[in-house]
């Protein structure tokens, strides 16, 4: 416990913090410390247990590895020649209609078969074509290594939501890109990282079936965001002879607070509740060769690079691998800075090639990116059209849907607690407040006010009903790397195994239980309101707890199907549920709330826009159907909810 305490003091230094963080942070810091016992005094037998289940667990997390893959339909649209290798303009199929587009460095220099290396791409807008990461490419095939580097979804020529009249993605290249389409992953159990992971085996595909390349040397190197991939591939995919991970690899310990959560491809849910930690995706590796490079001043903590360094250097040693361990640091900042590029040569010289190094890095001339284009147009969508990860998903949204629509029986409990997460708890994570009536004698009904307007408790309390009412907002920390406080609070409850809806819930249920136990209230006449994210809170709460009598659901998305279809859905982040459309959606609830009376009221598609009366019965045929204009009261809106006495007309 002192641990634990001493834990918290230092990471909430400099940080006003809410419960909720608190809460979180102790949930995270308890696993890590089981994690640390289990890896105490490890034996042989228990390393090679140990990275016998990660991969498993891992790519569970992630939704598993697509069942089939379809052929590759790889093809060569053109190629140059430079001197030392020749690049050839490939694109390949990772999955039917999904096209990545890539540029293979081919050596001249040297005999086939060569050596090769799968080169990822960090968050740069232009993918593989990054003038810094085409120095890579370049000196290992002046150096002997044939190289397919190629643009990850949402980079490079593989923008999603490209803008046709601008040629620029309308969501943002890169990291915004994966927040908007990793969110609308999750909702189906899938993720980000999925998509990034088939794309790099199917390039370990591709590799394998040409005659120029030894297929049992196959590595891959990448920085930052391609760090993250370089990891994820030597998790998964046990054909790769060697890694080399830059500017990626810390201790979650370490990056928990600062900066916290980043990209969507970066946290998969359940995580450290399953005993995980950066040193693990080198532990399924091992004992092959794996090397971390990292900056001394990155925003990735080098505290925790080299905690996490050390734990894969115990764990090689276990395997009598100590030598396949590799670490190295250079004082500078976030990037594939020279240092480290030089030091992925020397090691895949070393593994791959036996051989010592050829030196340092030599001036190259990197081509303009246009020069590297696959496609005609510079995009695959303007291109050659087909999939992408965004509608793959919502396809299998979709199955998902018909499958739940042949399954007998609805939406149980079970169900629900499973994903949301919900444990009950006595802890208070939100800020709540009972207010009573003027005049108030006997024994009053009650609402529970989510997150509802102050004129709105004021009409409340006015026709008569004690008010509960619960604020969620967002966590106070802040990140320095610029991502929402919102998204970061509820990447931390993923990592967990919670969801930022199951926490709330807490808060709600024991606030039912007060509320009903309170001789001042009528606990047969409890009513629940929620407003915008809160309305899915209150609706699971309704589900949860059949003395809820009724239930108002102002501004909720009309359902987490229909996100999953939209192109630009937004404020998802506040209302996901992992895997949830495996199990149910918001009309469902909806449904089984019957014969309890449920009101509507503005609800609005998944990009925020009202929806007209018509669209929104065809999905809950059960529910009264609502409208609020600008300036309405509530209580003239829900006159029949509120008992319909006392209106005043605005």
């Amino acid at each position: 416990m002192r641990k634990l305490l001493a834990f918290l003091a230092l990471a909430f230094s400099g940080y006003a913090q809410p419960a909720v963080d608190q809460y979180l942070s102790e949930l995270a810091e308890s696993a890590l410390a089981d994690r640390a016992a289990s890896l105490s005094g490890l034996t042989r037998a228990q390393a090679e247990q140990r990275r016998a289940v990660i991969r498993q667990k891992m790519l569970a997390e992630i939704g598993g590895l697509p069942s089939s893959s379809g052929p590759l339909r790889a093809s060569i649209t053109g190629s140059f020649t430079r001197p030392g290798y020749r690049v050839e303009k490939l694109v390949y199929q990772s999955l039917p209609g999904l096209h990545v587009t890539a540029n293979v460095y081919v050596p001249l220099n040297a005999r086939p078969p060569f050596p090769a290396l799968v080169g990822v791409a960090g968050h740069s807008a232009n993918g593989k074509a990054s003038a810094t990461y085409q120095h890579v490419w370049i000196t290992m095939a002046r150096r002997g290594f044939l190289v397919l580097a190629f643009d990850p979804p949402g980079q490079g020529e593989r923008s999603e939501t490209l803008d046709p009249a601008t040629g620029a993605s309308r969501a943002g290249i890169g990291v915004q890109e994966h927040i908007l389409i990793g969110s609308q992953c999750l909702l189906t159990g899938g993720h980000e990282a999925r998509y990034e992971i088939w794309d790099g085996m199917r390039a370990v595909d591709y590799l394998k079936t040409r005659p120029d390349v030894d297929g049992t040397k196959i590595g891959v190197a990448g920085n930052s965001g391609g760090g993250t991939q370089a990891a994820y591939l030597a998790m998964a995919d046990p054909r790769l002879a060697a890694a080399v991970s830059s500017c990626y690899m810390t201790s979650w310990k370490q990056l928990w607070y600062k900066p916290g959560p980043q990209d969507a491809e970066q946290v998969f849910p359940g995580f450290l509740k399953d005993g995980f930690d950066f040193p693990d995706f080198a532990f399924a590796a091992a004992p092959k060769p794996f090397m971390m490079t990292t900056a001394i001043r990155d925003f990735f903590p080098i505290d925790g690079a080299r905690r996490t360094y050390e734990e894969i250097r115990r764990f090689y040693g276990a395997l009598d691998a100590d030598a396949k361990a590799g670490y190295f640091e250079y004082d500078d900042t976030h990037g594939w800075s020279k240092p480290r590029r030089e030091a992925a040569y020397r090691w895949f010289e070393k593994w791959l090639m036996g051989r010592e190094s050829a030196g340092g890095e030599e001036e190259v001339e990197t081509e303009p990116e246009q020069n590297l284009y696959v496609t005609p147009t510079g995009q695959v969508l303007t291109s050659f059209g087909g999939e992408t990860t965004q509608s793959l998903n919502a396809r299998e949204a979709l199955r998902l849907y018909s499958r739940r629509a042949a399954r007998s029986g609805g939406v149980t409990r079970e169900m629900v607690i499973r994903r949301t997460q919900y444990s009950p708890t006595q802890t208070r994570f939100f800020d709540s407040r009972l207010r009573l009536p003027e005049n108030a004698d006997g024994r009053r009904p009650a609402i529970l006010a989510l997150n509802a307007a102050e004129e709105d408790i004021g009409e409340m309390l006015g026709a008569g009903f004690a008010v509960m009412a619960i604020r969620f907002p967002a966590s106070s920390i802040r990140a320095e790397s610029g991502y929402s406080s919102q998204w970061q609070t509820a990447n931390r409850a993923f990592l967990v195994g919670r969801t930022l809806i199951g926490l709330q819930l807490s808060d709600v249920l024991n606030d039912y239980t007060a509320l009903a136990a309170n001789p001042r209230i009528d606990s047969g006449r409890i009513r629940i309101y929620g407003r915008g994210p809160a309305a899915v809170t209150a609706l699971h709460a309704a589900f949860l707890t059949p003395g809820i009598e009724s239930a108002v659901l102002e501004g909720m998305p009309l359902s987490w199907l229909a996100a999953t279809q939209a192109k630009f859905p937004r404020g998802l982040i506040d209302i996901v549920l992992p895997g949830v459309l495996r199990d149910y959606d918001l009309p469902d609830l909806v449904s089984a709330l019957a014969p309890r009376p449920v009101w509507i009221a503005d609800a609005r598609d998944a990009g925020g826009v009202p929806l007209l009366e018509q669209a929104v019965k065809a999905q809950y045929p059960t529910a009264h159907v609502l409208y609020r204009p600008e300036g309405w009261s509530f209580r003239k809106v829900y006159a029949e909810w509120t008992g319909g006495s006392g209106l005043s007309d605005k």
